[in-house]
């Protein structure tokens, strides 16, 4: 088998250790931890679901992948929960270590693509970058609504850190994050998200 083949097939079999990785969000209805393969699908089909809701024009395949890539890393680093301060004080370190060794399996003009397109999420400042932020935030507030907000519940998530991670979600839509905020405001009536300093 060519190497260039061999290489693509061996990264795309490692892909497929994503979906051992299980996150905090649970499935709609109640359902088990949702893993990073499922999250990062769920993302993909609402940028294209969703796209017209972008500030700005978008890329949509560029943002499609995006969203399926940026949480690849996670195979080595594991799902850091957003609300998890200690654990973000060492996400970089840990991600960019995940990043190097998961795209060296690809050959070098791939790793040099899926790494940029990586490192473009992460920055956020492209208008595809921005929205893909709006789907990463959107997408587990949505499941984490159906549920009445009991992954906040279980995790004692106040509001203002909700807010705090939601601000993003503006840049990338304002309308999607008038959504969330309606969303936020219905939980903290109904008290699934405390609203305490």
């Amino acid at each position: 088998m060519e190497q260039r083949l061999e290489q693509q097939l061996a990264f795309i079999l490692e892909l497929d250790k994503e979906k051992n990785i299980f996150r905090q969000t649970h499935l709609s209805g109640h359902g088990r931890n949702e893993n990073d393969a499922e999250h990062a699908w769920h993302m993909a089909i609402m940028v294209y679901l969703l796209r017209e809701y972008a500030n700005e024009q978008i890329d949509v395949l560029k943002t499609i992948l995006m969203c399926l890539i940026h949480d690849v890393v996670e195979i080595d680093a594991g799902d850091t929960y957003a609300y998890d301060e200690a654990g973000l004080a060492s996400k970089q370190a840990r991600e960019d270590a995940a990043k190097e060794r998961l795209y060296s399996m690809l050959p070098a003009d791939q790793k040099q693509d899926l790494i940029a397109l990586f490192e473009e999420f992460e920055a956020n400042q492209t208008p595809e970058a921005k929205f893909a932020h709006a789907m990463d935030n959107l997408q587990p507030l949505l499941l984490n609504h159906s549920n009445g907000g009991g992954d906040w519940k279980e995790h004692g998530v106040t509001a203002k850190q909700v807010y705090a991670r939601q601000s993003k979600t503006a840049e990338g839509s304002r309308l999607l994050y008038e959504i969330t905020d309606q969303m936020l405001q219905e939980n903290i009536r109904r008290g699934s998200l405390p609203f305490t300093e």
